[in-house]
Order: structure tokens, then C-alpha cells, then sequence
């Protein structure tokens, strides 16, 4: 129905505060010359990464502040989402009660409820973003309905928002991990760097994956058997091996 409707989901959050201070991590040096980070640093301020992320194409949009108030957030929302809505293909047109009724569906089960505006435009983004005061403020809100954005609110550490949460610890990883910046100008061209070299070849995110299917194995009782894909309903009890059995006879000896 979502993707009939041309509606999409990105997920918003602002990631850090990132130090000025040395990152452990590896790098490329000559063999028997390690790269050593100065002991003594100097706490030269901070910064932030705000982040739009995309989970089904794994396309991010980043920036980098070093404040996150609501004057610099609201206007880079506004300027980032406007690009997204333009890019989207031509809406369907609705009835105004069929679309008010989409709208009014994904507020279902909410505790809290918006107020939806009287006049609603087509529905065309889902933006989750986590349970602070300043992403509810009246003028932004208003302004998302205008184009067609419903936010959808998460408690902190919900399962959405783990998506760019992860994204932002690979941006982080990649590009602070082994390096000293002295000033957040340079934290901040690090990291959207990164962000740029990953929308090049972006990865979708997706549910399941690895640790789903041993959750999923967990619970169907099923044991697997290394090597051929094959699976048991219980353990395969080990042979003792003759260490093992040696050792066993040696305790029981003393």
C-alpha cells in the first residue's frame, strides 16, 4: 500500500558530541612503525552530526554543527525534506476523505495523538524521529504537514531509530577512528566526507539478517551442523577426545 502510494520512510537523529581528542583505531603504516596518538590533548570544543537516513536504499544525508539548537536543526530539516519531497515521483490524487483517513491511520494505537491540520496534502514521507520537545514544536510540525510529512514519534533507543543509529557509528568508525582532530572544523570534514564516500555506494538496510535467523533457529529447537546447511532438533553430543580422557583419568587418579 506505502510503496503504491509513493510513500517512503527515512529516520531522523543527531548524533554526539565528538571530542577533540586522539580515536584508537587501525591504520596503514610501515611495518615495525606503528602510528602513536600524542598522550596530551586539548579539549578544543565539540561536535554534532545531524542525520537523515533512508534504510531502503541506505542513502544518509549528514551535516555537521557544532550546536544543535533548534535554529540549526528546523532550517536543514526543512532545506534536506523539501529536496526528498521534490525528488519523489508525482503523487496520486485522492479523495480528501480517503487521504485524511490515511493520514489519520498511522496514528492508530498512539498514546498521543498530533492534531492533524484541517487541510492535508497527499501523504508522501513517514519521518521517525526520537521524543524530544524541540522535533514537536508547532511551526515545525505545521510545516511537515504542509508537505505531506507525518512525524512519527519514538521512544529513545526504538527499533527505527536503532537503524541510524548504526549508521552513524559506521560514519563515526570510518571517519574518526585513528585520527587526532584538533578543532570540530575538522571533526565535522571528516565525517561528512564519510558520509559522501557512503552514498556512493550506499548499503539498504534491512530486518532479519544473521542474528535474526539464530533467534528464529533458537526458538524452532534446530541445532545446526557445520559444513552442510543441515540441522538437528537437538545437541549432538561431542566425543570426549583422548586429551580429554586423559585428563578426566588423571583427576580421578589424584
Amino acid at each position: 500500500m506505502g510503496e503504491k502510494l509513493g510513500l517512503v520512510v527515512w529516520t531522523e537523529d543527531e548524533a554526539g558530541p565528538f571530542q577533540t581528542v586522539p580515536y584508537p583505531g587501525p591504520s596503514w603504516q610501515l611495518s615495525g612503525r606503528p602510528h602513536l596518538q600524542p598522550h596530551e590533548y586539548i579539549r578544543n570544543g565539540t561536535a554534532k552530526l545531524l542525520t537523515l537516513f533512508h534504510p531502503a536504499d541506505g542513502q544518509v544525508r549528514a551535516k555537521g554543527v557544532t550546536r544543535c539548537t533548534n535554529a540549526i536543526l528546523h532550517p536543514w530539516l526543512k532545506e534536506e525534506l523539501t529536496t526528498i519531497v521534490n525528488m519523489l515521483p508525482e503523487a496520486p490524487q485522492l479523495d480528501p476523505e480517503t487521504n485524511r483517513r490515511l493520514w489519520r491511520q498511522w496514528q492508530e494505537g498512539l498514546s498521543a495523538p498530533i492534531t492533524l491540520a484541517q487541510e492535508l496534502p497527499t501523504l508522501r514521507i513517514l519521518l521517525i524521529l526520537d521524543n524530544l520537545t524541540g522535533h514537536k514544536t508547532p511551526e515545525m510540525v505545521l510545516w511537515m504537514f504542509e508537505h505531506g510529512i507525518m512525524p512519527l514519534y519514538t521512544p529513545l533507543g526504538g527499533s527505527w531509530l536503532n537503524m541510524t543509529e548504526s549508521i552513524q557509528r559506521i560514519l563515526k568508525r570510518r571517519g574518526l577512528d585513528g585520527q587526532h582532530p584538533q578543532t570540530p572544523d575538522e571533526i565535522i570534514a571528516l565525517l561528512e566526507a564519510t558520509a559522501r564516500g557512503w552514498n556512493q555506494d550506499p548499503t539498504p538496510f534491512e530486518w532479519g539478517g544473521a542474528r535474526s535467523a539464530r533467534r528464529r533457529r533458537s526458538r524452532q529447537r534446530r541445532h545446526a551442523l557445520g559444513g552442510s546447511g543441515s540441522f538437528t532438533r537437538r545437541p549432538v553430543r561431542r566425543r570426549s577426545t583422548l586429551i580429554q580422557k586423559w585428563r578426566s583419568s588423571c583427576q580421578l587418579a589424584h
